[in-house]
């Protein structure tokens, strides 16, 4: 292939391998005095407005996490595969964002413990997707092309996948994180990104500067334009003319996708880590590439804000506690901003309530429940459940009390246990007489206690 070909084909961004005859899988990926890229294809779509921008964008998302903080829910699931709100997956709110913004060319990227969030992916997503139309979702693991290793950050997981951008030719990636839980139209921050004529934009949401060291924080002129980008940073740069705030990275990215693989094959000659926030943006920050910070715009329309990172025990029960609210934060019920998720099949939920004439004890037993998400089949035989989370199939047992508590698929709580502050994975089975959530001393000799005190039983645990 001679450059002159590549110069008039707005569609040829990459040259092949073969073409770029390196001498290593590695320097394949690694040439970029070798590589010829189309002129200005970014240019050409913003003409033709944002529509075709659409069609000329891919998503990658980001769903490798091992998840080391939620463990024990993450023993047997990457942490995008855990369930949250009795009938989604973390995952789910990432993926909506995208369908619901008008982007359906996705690939998921996998590491650890990948098989339940690819069948996941396929009950619940596959059918949304038409082929005919171009549009599709891909599950996939580490193909080990270029390099041979796991991935080793963030960066490095969207090097090790430059084939599929060399098969598709995006014109531009959406890079995403599978385990934040926000409402977002990626569409308007392509359209941003576009106005700005952007190398890459990065979405921000406002801070407290008391905060600022906890994220990544880009520090903007008064156009928008990332003049610093900082990894938890000591002192953060404000948001300009709001001295109290800074910008703080939700790791959400646009990219025009010749400078991405420009950045990504720069990055892999060095030993860096590897990552965005620590590596790739600063370096193109202090490169001269064009970098803006787009302000986080929230579809979910409450009075704050909301976007949440679910990287520990606490940030995840907080999470569910909130959808149990009167008013929640996060509102699950918006038509105009559906949340997908997988249809399971079953019966509706059940409450009993027993008279004391049909009571084998003799006395009556009302089923109560407050401010509490029922999902499929649950069935609640004079129990009382508050301010809890059940998921599909729950049984709860005469007198059993549950409260502030979150029940993944198939939990049996048995008559007379008081289950609070917990979080049951899916299959546990709880004898007559069980208390959790009362004597924390008790409960670090048998559970996982986090430092705020909620106990977690892994997946399967039958107590005797």
């Amino acid at each position: 292939m001679n450059s002159n070909s590549v110069e008039n084909d707005p569609g040829a961004i990459y040259a092949s391998p073969a073409d770029m005859a390196a001498p290593s899988p590695v320097d394949a990926y690694a040439r970029p005095d070798q590589i010829r890229f189309a002129p200005s294809i970014a240019r050409g779509i913003a003409a033709r407005g944002q529509g075709s921008a659409l069609q000329q964008t891919m998503v990658m998302l980001l769903a490798g996490g091992q998840g080391e903080r939620l463990y024990p829910l993450t023993r047997d699931r990457a942490k995008p595969a855990v369930p949250i709100g009795g009938v989604y997956r973390i995952i789910d709110f990432g993926l909506s964002n995208c369908i619901n913004s008008g982007m359906r060319r996705i690939l998921v990227l996998t590491q650890y413990k990948s098989f339940s969030l690819q069948r996941h992916i396929q009950d619940a997503w596959n059918p949304l997707f038409n082929p005919v139309f171009g549009e599709y979702i891909d599950v996939i693991p580490p193909q080990q092309r270029n390099v041979k290793r796991w991935y080793q950050g963030t960066a490095d997981a969207i090097f090790q996948n430059i084939y599929m951008l060399q098969q598709e030719r995006p014109a531009f990636v959406v890079i995403l994180s599978g385990d934040h839980i926000y409402k977002m139209d990626y569409a308007k921050m392509l359209d941003f990104h576009l106005a700005k004529g952007a190398d890459l934009t990065v979405s921000c949401t406002r801070v407290p500067l008391a905060e600022a060291s906890r994220f990544g924080i880009a520090g903007a002129d008064d156009s928008g334009r990332i003049v610093r980008f900082v990894e938890k940073p000591k002192d953060p740069p404000p948001i300009p003319h709001d001295p109290s705030y800074s910008y703080g990275s939700m790791g959400v990215y646009v990219f025009n996708t010749d400078v991405l693989v420009r950045r990504l094959i720069d990055d892999m000659k060095q030993d860096t880590e590897h990552d965005f926030g620590k590596n790739i943006i600063p370096d193109m920050v202090a490169g001269g590439d064009k970098v803006f910070a787009y302000p986080f715009v929230d579809e979910n329309k409450g009075p704050d804000v909301y976007w949440r990172d679910i990287g520990t025990i606490a940030s995840y029960y907080d999470a569910n506690m909130d959808l149990t609210q009167v008013k929640p934060q996060f509102n699950l019920y918006d038509d105009e901003w559906p949340i997908h998720r997988r249809n399971q099949p079953g019966p509706p939920a059940k409450t009993i309530s027993y008279t004391a004439e049909h009571s084998h004890t003799g006395s009556a037993r009302r089923a109560e429940i407050e401010d509490s998400l029922l999902a499929t089949g649950v069935i609640i035989s004079g129990a009382q459940v508050r301010g809890s989370v059940l998921s599909p199939r729950c049984f709860l047992h005469s007198r059993a009390q549950v409260e502030n508590s979150i029940l993944f698929d198939d939990v049996e709580i048995g008559r007379d246990c008081r289950i609070r502050n917990a979080i049951i994975d899916k299959h546990v089975k709880l004898p007559p007489g069980t208390i959790i959530g009362e004597d924390p001393e008790e409960d670090a000799r048998r559970f996982t206690v986090s430092a705020e005190g909620i106990v977690v039983l892994p997946s399967g645990l039958v107590l005797k």
